[in-house]
């Protein structure tokens, strides 16, 4: 007779989960609907719901977006840009402003260059200009102006996806400073 560890145990309506670590998540429901609470993971609480027999389910995290459709880039910390920790509802937004309050004076600070990027609409000349192409095209269009960047972030779902946005933004300045350079429209300085 071989010895079993069972990774979960039911008692009552309740189902406690079990890692390695410890207890790591309490559900309740069974087959087709399911609650699941975190204990000792990270996330939100989980509602599962799907179609026994078939293998079609669908789970949303209580306050984020459906499970399969979040971004794949891995939480960490982002050079200047608030830490990495997990956020509750209602943080993301005064993270978007803090965000966009470090990209403005990071990127747009007087007399830099992505201020002159905007005061001589040169980010407009270059998605005007046919022989970019449609990779930088989309990359610029997002930092066109300073109304354009904002909307861009502020549409952003979750933190990993802000940091995706912010950092796509920093990258679409120095790039969009690259090519106006190369015309001659900005100085080497």
């Amino acid at each position: 007779m071989s010895f079993r560890f069972r990774r979960s145990t039911r008692l009552g309506p309740l189902r406690f989960n079990f890692a390695k670590s410890g207890l790591s998540s309490i559900s309740v429901g069974g087959r087709g609907a399911s609650f699941n609470i975190p204990v000792a993971r990270s996330g939100g609480a989980r509602t599962t719901v799907g179609l026994p027999g078939t293998g079609l389910s669908w789970s949303v995290e209580q306050g984020g977006e459906p499970i399969g459709r979040r971004a794949a880039i891995p939480a960490g910390p982002a050079e200047d840009l608030p830490n990495s920790r997990r956020l509750r509802p209602g943080q993301l937004d005064a993270l978007k402003a803090s965000c966009l309050n470090v990209l403005h004076q990071q990127l747009f600070q007087p007399g830099g260059c992505g201020a002159q990027l905007w005061e001589l609409s040169l980010v407009s000349r270059l998605l005007n200009d046919p022989s970019i192409g449609d990779r930088i095209y989309g990359q610029l269009a997002v930092i066109e102006t300073p109304e354009t960047m904002e909307a861009y972030l502020l549409r952003a779902q979750g933190q990993d996806d802000l940091k995706r946005r912010a950092k796509r933004c920093v990258e679409a300045v120095q790039e969009a400073g690259r090519l106006a350079r190369i015309r001659g429209w900005l100085s080497q300085a």
